[in-house]
């Protein structure tokens, strides 16, 4: 399975024609414009899956009926991309992959899909819960890192240590995140140590990484990637 992994910085030669890109699915992990993610499923003709992150809009309250997404009772216009299934604080099967998402980040001005590490972990438990009706999960995808794990000291970009024990429960094969720029270059690859021994894989995927997802639960393969504009 070929994903394309983007977050927070929009590169508009992804979308382009002349993209040598093929991903089967794509993966957004925050901090995107709904147009841009719409532009990659028109380019890929793919499905996506996506979180959102502190500069997306609030995202939460949205229900869909038979006639579209009501909010509080009255019909709503869902600000994600159209044609996008929103994985934060659930689980979501798409393309053959069973996709855990957890979006936001830290409290720090009061502004949307902003948590404290309690309120956090209150919906880290609610995916933890949705994972069990899958066998098992693929991909965790969230907006901030784990603490200690490729975020950094100032309070807008701490993570959460709700995310590393997600990752340790659930035994993804990677975890993706984005927020935390690496302003064109490339952080070192880290990894969510395991009980027993072992390591989640952790890949910062602001700009874009394109990677693959071998069948049978191989390692995963990053076959392309770039940070910054």
């Amino acid at each position: 399975m070929r994903v394309l992994a983007v977050s927070d910085e929009e590169l508009p030669a992804l979308a382009l024609r002349s993209s040598r890109l093929r991903p089967e699915l794509i993966l957004g992990a925050g901090d995107l414009s709904a147009a841009y993610l719409e532009s990659l499923i028109e380019r890929y003709q793919v499905p996506c899956v996506y979180v959102p992150g502190n500069h997306d809009p609030d995202m939460t309250g949205f229900r869909y009926s038979a006639g579209g997404f009501v909010r509080a009772g009255l019909p709503a216009e869902h600000p994600g991309p159209r044609g996008g299934r929103n994985a934060d604080a659930t689980v979501v099967r798409e393309a053959g992959l069973a996709v855990a998402g957890l979006g936001g980040c830290m409290r720090y001005n009061g502004g949307p899909n902003q948590w404290t590490e309690r309120a956090q972990a209150r919906r880290a438990r609610r995916t933890r819960r949705r994972a069990r009706r899958v066998p098992s999960v693929d991909v965790l995808l969230t907006h901030s890192p784990a603490a200690g794990i490729g975020d950094e000291p100032d309070g807008a970009h701490r993570g959460f240590a709700c995310v590393g024990d997600l990752a340790a429960r659930l035994r993804p094969r990677v975890l993706l995140h984005g927020h935390v720029h690496p302003h064109g270059r490339r952080p070192p690859d880290r990894g969510v140590p395991l009980p027993g021994g072992g390591t989640v894989p952790v890949l910062n995927v602001v700009g874009y990484v394109y990677l693959e997802l071998p069948p049978g639960g191989g390692p995963v393969t990053v076959m392309e990637r770039r940070y910054g504009a």
